[in-house]
C-alpha cells in the first residue's frame, strides 16, 4: 500500500467527555455556534492583569471537493472570519511512487467571497460544504446563526461561471422562524437533483409541554430539492420525526443513482443510535431503517455524526461513533460495519476501529479499495490515521498520516472517482494527503 501527501490540511478539535469519545451536549447546551466578532468580544469576560482573557477557538472547519477538471479546492473561515476559497492543480497519481511522496501544490491566493456580512458556523461537524455540479455549477453552503442560541438559517452561494464569481446569499429552505435549520448536507443524485438537507426544530417547536418539557423527542431531518442547480429549490419537506439534535448527516448515492441520507436518531425513549433513508422523489414519501444497534442511551446530543459510501457489489460502507453494551460492559469507538442496499446493517461486518481515541471517522470507497480516514486525539497531540482495504471491507491496514500540536479540523475526506484523499487544517496550513493503495 502507498500514501502520498502535500502541504496543506484542515481538522477542528472536539473536546472528550471520556477521553475518547465526544462531549455530550444535554439538550445542545454548549453547542456549536459562531458568532459575529463584536457579539463574541461583548460576551467574554473582561480582561484581568493576572489572568489575560483566553483567546476564541480558531473555526478551522472546511468545504472540500474536487473539480470536474481535476484540480482541489477547498473553502472556510480565514483567521480574521472572512470567507475564502482556494484551489490548486493537482498532478496525476503515479502509483511507483513512495508511500510519502508530496503532491507539490500550488495554492492560488485566498479568495475573499461576499457572504453579506453573513455570521458562519466553521466548526467541526456544522462547516462551509463545496459542492460541484454540471454546466459549471459551484455550490457553498453553510450554517448562519441567528441570536437566539442554536438557532440558524442554511444559507447558499451559486456560481454558474465555475467558481471564478458567486451569488449573494440565499436562504434554502422556507421555513423562516427563529430556529434550528443546521447541520446541512448538500449533493446531487445521478439524475442531477441537488438536495439540501438539515436537522430541523419547527416539530419540537410546535410540540405541547409535559411541564416545562417538550413532547417532542429530539429534532427533525428536513430537505429541499432542486431541478436547476440551486437557483430555486422546492417545499421544505420532512424526512423523518426524532432525529439527534446536532450530528452531521451523510449522503451517498447509491449503484442506482439515488442519493441516501445516515443520521443519529433517537429511538425511544432515548437511544442514541442511526437511521437511513432513500431520499428519491420529493413527493415519494420516505421509509427510514434502522441502521445501527448499540443501543446507547444517553439523553444528550454527541456532535459525532456516521460517514457513508456505496459499495461496489452493492449496499454501502458506513462508520460511526457509538457506545455499544457488550458482555455486561460499555465499550465505546468508532465502528465500521457494511449496510445492505436498504440501509439494515450486515451484523457479521460490524468491527471496531483499531483506535481507542479514533473520532470523527469517514469512509471513502472506489470499486474494492475501501478508505477509513479519522483523527485520534490525547487533548495535546492530533494524529490523522487511515484504515485501507483493497478487498472491499473485507481486512484493513492501519497507516499513520500526520501528527500536529494545537488546534485542529477533523479529517476531511475528498474524492473523484478512483482518487482519494484526505485534508487536515491547523490554524497555519492546510495539508493534503492522497491515498494510493
Amino acid at each position: 500500500m502507498k500514501l502520498r501527501f502535500t502541504s496543506a490540511w484542515l481538522l477542528g478539535l472536539a473536546m472528550l467527555a471520556w477521553g475518547n469519545g465526544p462531549a455530550l451536549a444535554q439538550h445542545e447546551q454548549g453547542g456549536q455556534k459562531a458568532l459575529p466578532q463584536a457579539t463574541a468580544a461583548a460576551m467574554a469576560a473582561p480582561a484581568s492583569a493576572a489572568k489575560p482573557a483566553r483567546k476564541p477557538k480558531p473555526q478551522l472547519g472546511i468545504g472540500t471537493a474536487f473539480a470536474p477538471d481535476g484540480s482541489l479546492w477547498w473553502v472556510g473561515l480565514s483567521a480574521d472570519n472572512q470567507l475564502v476559497i482556494q484551489s490548486a492543480s493537482v498532478a496525476p497519481s503515479k502509483p511507483d511512487e513512495g508511500s510519502a511522496k508530496p503532491l507539490g501544490l500550488q495554492w492560488s491566493a485566498p479568495r475573499v467571497i461576499d457572504i453579506g456580512g453573513d455570521p458562519i458556523s466553521a466548526d467541526g461537524e456544522n462547516h462551509p460544504k463545496l459542492l460541484f455540479g454540471s454546466n459549471n455549477t459551484v455550490l457553498i453552503a453553510y450554517t448562519q446563526p441567528l441570536p437566539k442560541p442554536n438557532t440558524g438559517f442554511v444559507r447558499m452561494l451559486r456560481s454558474t461561471d465555475g467558481g471564478k464569481t458567486f451569488s449573494k446569499p440565499y436562504t434554502v429552505h422556507a421555513d423562516r422562524q427563529e430556529i434550528t435549520h443546521r447541520f446541512e448536507s448538500i449533493a446531487f443524485d445521478a439524475k442531477g437533483v441537488l438536495h439540501a438537507i438539515w436537522i430541523d426544530k419547527r416539530d419540537l417547536e410546535a410540540a405541547p409541554k409535559v411541564g416545562n418539557k417538550s413532547s417532542y423527542r429530539g429534532a427533525a431531518i428536513y430537505r429541499a430539492s432542486s431541478v436547476d442547480g440551486g437557483a430555486t429549490f422546492g417545499p421544505d419537506t420532512k424526512v423523518a420525526d426524532h432525529s439527534c439534535e446536532c450530528c452531521r448527516i451523510a449522503l451517498a448515492q447509491g449503484n442506482d443513482g439515488v442519493l441516501n441520507a445516515m443520521w443519529r436518531h433517537v429511538y425511544e425513549p432515548d437511544v442514541r443510535d442511526h437511521a437511513f433513508a432513500a431520499l428519491d422523489s420529493a413527493a415519494a414519501p420516505v421509509t427510514t431503517v434502522r441502521a445501527t444497534f448499540d443501543e446507547w442511551h444517553v439523553n444528550g446530543c454527541p456532535h459525532h455524526g456516521p460517514g457513508l459510501a456505496a459499495a461496489a457489489d452493492g449496499g454501502f460502507h458506513t462508520v460511526w461513533f457509538g457506545i455499544r453494551q457488550q458482555d455486561g460492559g460499555a465499550a465505546s469507538g468508532v465502528r465500521y460495519a457494511r449496510l445492505n442496499a436498504n440501509g439494515s446493517p450486515d451484523a457479521q461486518t460490524v468491527r471496531r476501529l483499531p483506535d481507542d481515541r479514533a473520532e470523527h471517522a469517514s469512509v471513502m470507497a472506489h470499486g474494492q479499495r475501501v478508505a477509513v480516514v479519522w483523527r485520534s486525539s490525547d487533548g495535546m497531540v492530533s494524529t490523522l490515521k487511515a484504515w485501507l482495504s483493497t478487498d472491499g471491507g473485507q481486512t484493513f491496514t492501519e497507516r499513520k498520516l500526520a501528527q500536529v500540536h494545537g488546534d485542529n479540523d477533523f479529517a476531511r475526506p475528498v474524492q473523484l472517482g478512483a482518487r482519494m484523499a484526505v485534508m487536515w487544517r491547523n490554524p497555519k496550513e492546510v495539508q493534503v494527503y492522497e491515498l494510493v493503495f
